[in-house]
């Protein structure tokens, strides 16, 4: 069989807490083994030639967690950006950072934009990270800018230049680990015609050779988009 590769994966990374705490672990440790894991399938991904990779890091519900929880998460966010941001860009990875901006602490905010305007030349693969991200959220945000903007023609093309992931073209492949087959209020527009992959695999116990197995099930899909392909 030959692998197609897509253009665009987008992953729901789920399972950290559950893999914790069935080692007797504290959920955090899990979101620490879970970076990790996307770290490792990030520069995977720049391996086999993807273009454009959206990871969901946190969402506008996950601020619903308890607040011990919440704080943890963003300062595992803050140490990996700045542990990891000289390997990104070694690797020609261009970061961009989708999702509300207004509740992230201004320090954080600030090294967000730094790490998107140092990182915006690099060719080999647009890495977003979704963060305060919700796809409702971004569909009303997008509504007000046109409102405010007031451009003379709506279609849909228009209307996904107003979106979180302008940038980057709708992902062919959305993969969603831990079991659950659900989107969650992710890319809610931009998923349309996306191909979904569900795993039973927890994300930190999710390898390479997990990738893989979703890719070759890809591979395996006809892609229509309301057509009539010959069989």
């Amino acid at each position: 069989m030959t692998l197609k590769i897509p253009e665009h994966v987008a992953i729901i990374m789920d399972g950290n807490g559950r893999w914790a705490k069935s080692r007797g672990l504290p959920r955090i440790v899990g979101h620490y083994k879970g970076a990790e894991v996307a770290e490792d399938i990030v520069e995977y991904a720049v391996e086999l030639g993807i273009k454009h990779m959206t990871l969901f890091t946190f969402s506008t519900e996950n601020w619903n967690r308890p607040r011990e929880e919440v704080n943890a998460l963003f300062e595992l966010l803050r140490q990996y950006l700045i542990s990891k941001k000289r390997k990104l860009y070694e690797l020609g990875i261009r970061v961009r950072f989708i999702g509300r901006k207004d509740r992230i602490n201004k320090h954080l905010l600030s090294l967000m934009k730094e790490i998107e305007e140092e990182s915006k030349e690099n060719k080999n693969l647009v890495l977003n990270l979704a963060i305060d991200y919700g796809g409702r959220d971004d569909i009303v945000r997008a509504i007000n800018k046109i409102i405010k903007e007031q451009p003379n023609k709506i279609d849909e093309e228009t209307f996904s230049q107003y979106l979180d992931l302008s940038c980057s073209p709708d992902p062919d492949l959305l993969i969603r680990t831990a079991g659950e087959k659900r989107i969650s209020n992710f890319l809610l527009w931009n998923l349309a015609y996306t191909e979904l992959y569900f795993t039973d695999t927890l994300w930190p116990d999710f390898s390479r050779e997990d990738f893989l197995k979703a890719l070759e099930d890809f591979s395996r899909r006809k892609r229509k988009f309301g057509r009539v392909l010959d069989e």
